[in-house]
């Protein structure tokens, strides 16, 4: 009988032990170039206007025409899953194979494209605002990747202005982000609790700033001008190369050679940690594809070896990894950096379409597993950073978070 009764009180109990935030898988070696084409051409955080289609884009490296699923699932502002069940928030059906896809042409890699856009016969749209995750399956129903998207209702006016910290120690540093919700006449009930705020520094989840609270109303306005709750490192202008033309040096590229596939040797880069601030325009971190002499990018654009180099100091305590969204800022085993004593330089090497791409050096402290994005960049009041607030509101008796606002602002003219 008591074995009975705590048998039924785990099962009972699973359910809330299992209820955890969710996390992007990283895809395997032989899957490269995930991009969300929706209302960009760069490869950054997919946030989509309700209503507006999907367009997910990634290359298979095997050519083998593989057949993948996707499956979309919605979630809290947490990212802990929501209660929604799928026929409250998708039109249609999710589990279904990717059906366009197109093989390489004329490439040294020889890959599969695969073009997924939604809506679509199947799945005929998504029909709640909030946060989302689109899982990537194989014929095995084994999950390749994931990654997450959000998608907006214009409902309140969202303003953000970027100033230097406000805390005098990190003031050479740090950006701090204001922003004011414009609430459309709009009665919200309790703001203080039903409205949730997301600050997303350079399309990057894993440095956000969230859950911050109104400070003050002012009229139909919610107020946020915090001394340092809402402050993010300025970190430094990302480096950049760009290989459209792979028979030929370009933009951060020294020589190349011609292996199994052709091989760019970039520029070795030094650290900028202690060197002045120096204005150099980026597209924060994201990437674009591009081919110089071919018409369809998609599957004309070849893959090429690109070897980093960085001239520095071997460090005893710390990992150093290439760091971007062109894997969506995921740290893993092929972005490290080796450490080289004959040529006294960290190297790597990486398997990346042709196009422009945003990177940095970033360290990871073998300790503690704590990144530092500033290690080797170094920190400045004056980069020029992207940032994004996503407004999300779960009215008293509701069941999901829905994002009823959205604002986007540069600290380009930041001010004091």
């Amino acid at each position: 009988m008591k074995k009975n009764f705590y048998s039924t009180f785990l099962l009972l109990l699973l359910p809330t032990i299992l209820i955890s935030q969710v996390e992007e898988v990283s895809p395997p070696d032989f899957i490269k170039t995930i991009t969300f084409k929706s209302n960009t051409t760069q490869g950054q955080l997919p946030i989509l206007k309700l209503g507006e289609p999907l367009n997910l884009e990634f290359d298979a490296l095997t050519g083998d025409e593989e057949d993948f699923y996707y499956v979309i699932e919605h979630f809290n502002f947490d990212w802990t899953p929501s209660t929604l069940v799928k026929s409250e928030y998708l039109k249609g059906l999710d589990n279904q194979r990717i059906l366009t896809y197109e093989n390489s042409f004329n490439t040294y890699q020889i890959y599969s494209h695969y073009d997924l856009r939604i809506p679509n016969i199947q799945t005929r749209g998504l029909l709640k605002s909030g946060n989302y995750m689109i899982s990537i399956y194989d014929d095995y129903d084994e999950l390749m990747f994931s990654r997450k998207f959000m998608i907006y209702e214009d409902l309140v006016n969202v303003g953000a202005k970027v100033k230097r910290s406000r805390d005098v120690k990190v003031i050479a540093e740090k950006q701090s982000v204001d922003i004011v919700i414009s609430t459309n006449s709009i009665n919200f009930n309790n703001p203080l609790e039903t409205i949730k705020t997301l600050i997303v520094q350079n399309n990057n989840l894993n440095t956000t700033i969230s859950d911050l609270k109104p400070q003050y109303t002012l009229g139909n306005e919610l107020i946020y001008r915090y001394d340092t709750e809402s402050a993010f490192y300025g970190g430094n202008e990302y480096l950049f190369f760009e290989n459209k033309n792979v028979r030929a040096s370009n933009v951060g590229v020294q020589y190349i050679e011609l292996k199994e596939l052709y091989h760019n040797y970039l520029y070795a880069n030094i650290s900028r940690k202690d060197r002045p601030y120096t204005y150099n325009p980026d597209i924060n971190g994201n990437f674009q594809i591009t081919v110089i002499d071919r018409t369809d990018v998609d599957i004309e654009a070849d893959y090429t070896m690109i070897h980093f180099s960085l001239l520095h100091e071997e460090l005893k305590n710390k990992d150093l990894h290439i760091y971007g969204n062109f894997n969506a800022y995921a740290i893993e085993d092929y972005t490290k950096m080796e450490y080289n004593p004959e040529s006294g330089r960290y190297e790597c090497m990486l398997r990346l379409k042709q196009g422009f791409y945003n990177y940095k050096h970033v360290a990871i402290d073998k300790t503690t597993g704590v990144l530092d994005e500033g290690a080797i960049s170094g920190d400045f009041w004056q980069t020029e950073n992207n940032y994004k607030v996503l407004v999300y509101y779960r009215d008293l008796g509701a069941r999901f978070d829905r994002l009823i606002g959205y604002g986007d602002t540069s600290s380009v003219n930041i001010s004091n």
